[in-house]
């Protein structure tokens, strides 16, 4: 059994007419996985975990009165923003750091790590969804994450990103408006990542049931500590609820 749960509820009673998401709050390795034979200091980085991006969705779950789950272990012990089939789902190499400790991991020991990390996590979002729903309420769900100042060595000029599937902008759209009218913002769309990735976190619980949703990145530097974090959160729930405010279709 995980020494802790497989998911945190932040505001679980708060009012799901918003739902955040965080898939990759944590870098935490359970004991008995022996740090996946990564040197300590690894767990620390990107590869580990979304950095800043936990701290920026409690704050915006706090502002919005909105109930949030995050992810409490790395996503390098299983990726919860991955589909089950994802051959990525459990990662034997990542920003080009073999990963010992899933290099030999096999199905069985995939379905293990899906059984006490991945299908509770996933099995919260659902019930808060589905709670929402059978209150009459069609929630709207925003997932937070974060990227690298940096890509093999080129610099990344966006403070923040909008990733989205062209099978429902009813969210994105309005955000990206939203976001572009801030004078001091390098806005991503798409970048640096497409939102188009079949199986993932939004496509299973907000494209699947047809539910306005939107993927934020924003960038690690400007969220690295809490007050950059709660100043970023802080600054998106206006331009969040602005967004919302001018959607069409739903």
């Amino acid at each position: 059994m995980p020494l802790i749960p497989a998911f945190e509820a932040f505001n679980p009673q708060g009012d799901p007419a918003i739902i955040l998401v965080c898939d990759h709050a944590s870098n935490i390795i359970p004991p008995e996985y022996e740090g996946l034979g990564l040197p300590a200091g690894r767990l620390e980085t990107h590869i580990a975990w979304d950095i800043g991006a936990a701290a920026v969705t409690r704050t915006m779950a706090s502002a919005l009165g909105a109930p949030a789950i995050l992810g409490t272990h790395s996503r390098l012990l299983i990726d919860l923003n991955r589909g089950e089939d994802d051959p990525t789902l459990v990662m034997k190499l990542s920003d080009g750091a073999i990963i010992p400790g899933n290099a030999t991991a096999d199905e069985a020991e995939i379905r293990d790590r899906a059984r006490r990390y991945y299908h509770p996590y996933h099995d919260a979002i659902a019930s808060l969804i589905g709670g929402a729903r059978g209150r009459g309420i069609t929630p709207v769900i925003v997932s937070i994450h974060s990227f690298t100042p940096e890509w093999k060595g080129k610099p990344r000029p966006w403070q923040v990103g909008v990733l989205w599937s062209r099978r429902d902008a009813r969210l994105s759209g309005p955000l990206l408006e939203v976001l572009r009218a801030e004078p001091d913002l390098c806005v991503g769309d798409n970048q640096p990542y497409s939102g188009e990735l079949v199986g993932d976190c939004m496509d299973r619980h907000a494209l699947a049931q047809g539910l306005p949703h939107v993927l934020v990145e924003l960038r690690q530097d400007l969220i690295g500590d809490e007050a950059g974090a709660r100043a970023w959160g802080t600054r998106l729930v206006p331009l969040l609820r602005k967004a919302i405010a001018g959607m069409k279709g739903t």
